[in-house]
């Protein structure tokens, strides 16, 4: 059996990297092919677009893109008929996915379309939901998404959230503040300036900034070296990172659900040009934008975007979180308790190579 898979971000390659690894247990010759990152490629798919060439950022920059993405779909598209592909696992990457979904319906006749993590249309408007029941199957990792497609007659499949089953909690022994300042280029230069402002004013704390690739120190234009109180790491596992800190300060992502999986308070932070944020806080009037809050629909981490991203708040908050820990810990308790599940990922599989 082949399978064609489409992803464009980090965060969904991860989680299809955990549904090829256990489909292949389930059955040793099934295939994948197609556009992910190097966690897929890890698990045994081949390759053929990159997702380090398509990373997209907001609404600007999609459309920036526009004419690049729709020629990779024709090619794509191509390449499922030349090799007789008759299923295709798209996961979360919305902006591409439900046009490719479009595509694949209207020029493939047979193909079975199985949605993975569709994209949050609870926040970027139902309206996009017509597109997404093109789809044979979607399958949900949040207990909430089930009411919201059963409202639209559609039956999500869900087992738990994937997550559950690679972090456990773990006793942090450290005292230091782990920066994550997130993978993209415009987030690392708008999270920076104020990180380092935290740094300098706060010389007593240590600090710990975690990036996913060496190549990222060019995207910071101050030398860190001199700034004796900060490590910085880029090959360190995420647990190892947490195991040695007290606090995380996050870019606003999936980042923020592995740590809250963790176990270690975090604070959120975000910013982002300012059509992209007047698009999401005004016209799709988005209420909570962490993943750890969504689960709740509260407040578990402190999230600062926009005006109050700067280091001032980002202290006020840390103490604030720090003077409070049994409340945080127990919400965080809460989170695992509501995404919890049995053999999560290999029921994802399973139901992936069933199919119709």
């Amino acid at each position: 059996m082949k399978i064609f898979v489409s992803t464009g971000e980090v965060s969904g390659d991860l989680h299809l990297s955990y549904l090829i690894k256990e489909a292949k247990k389930l059955d040793n010759n099934v295939e994948f092919y197609g556009v992910a990152g190097k966690y897929s490629k890890d698990a045994g798919a081949t390759i053929i677009q990159d997702i380090d060439e398509l990373a997209i950022m907001g609404f600007t920059e999609a459309v920036k893109k526009y004419t690049y993405l729709k020629s990779k779909a024709e090619e794509y598209l191509d390449f499922i008929r030349k090799e007789n592909i008759k299923k295709v696992i798209m996961v979360d990457y919305g902006g591409f996915n439900l046009k490719f979904l479009e595509l694949l319906k209207n020029e493939i006749e047979d193909i079975e379309v199985f949605y993975y993590i569709p994209p949050k249309l609870w926040i970027w408007g139902e309206k996009r939901i017509d597109k997404l029941k093109l789809a044979d199957h979607i399958m949900v990792i949040f207990p909430w998404e089930v009411d919201f497609y059963k409202k639209h007659n559609i039956n999500a499949v869900y087992h738990g959230n994937p997550f559950v089953e690679r972090y456990r909690e773990i006793e942090r022994r450290g005292d230091k503040i782990l920066l994550l300042p997130g993978s993209r280029k415009q987030e690392i230069r708008s999270l920076m300036p104020e990180f380092l402002r935290l740094i300098r004013k706060n010389s007593n704390e240590k600090y710990i900034l975690k990036l996913s690739s060496k190549e990222h120190l060019k995207w910071i234009d101050e030398n860190l070296t001199e700034l004796t109180n900060l490590e910085i790491c880029y090959d360190v596992s995420l647990d190892t990172s947490v195991k040695e800190s007290k606090i995380a300060i996050a870019a606003s992502g999936t980042v923020t659900l592995e740590l809250a999986l963790l176990g270690i308070p975090t604070i959120v932070v975000y910013k982002t040009n300012f059509i992209n944020y007047f698009i999401a806080k005004y016209i799709l009037k988005v209420g909570f934008v962490s993943l750890p809050n969504l689960t709740l629909n509260e407040e578990v981490f402190p999230e600062l975007l926009q005006k109050r991203c700067n280091f001032i708040e980002i202290e006020k908050n840390m103490k604030t979180v720090l003077e409070n820990l049994d409340s945080v810990q127990e919400k965080i308790q809460r989170i695992r308790e509501e995404l919890s599940g049995v053999d999560i990922t290999r029921r994802y599989a399973e139901f992936l190579l069933k199919g119709k």
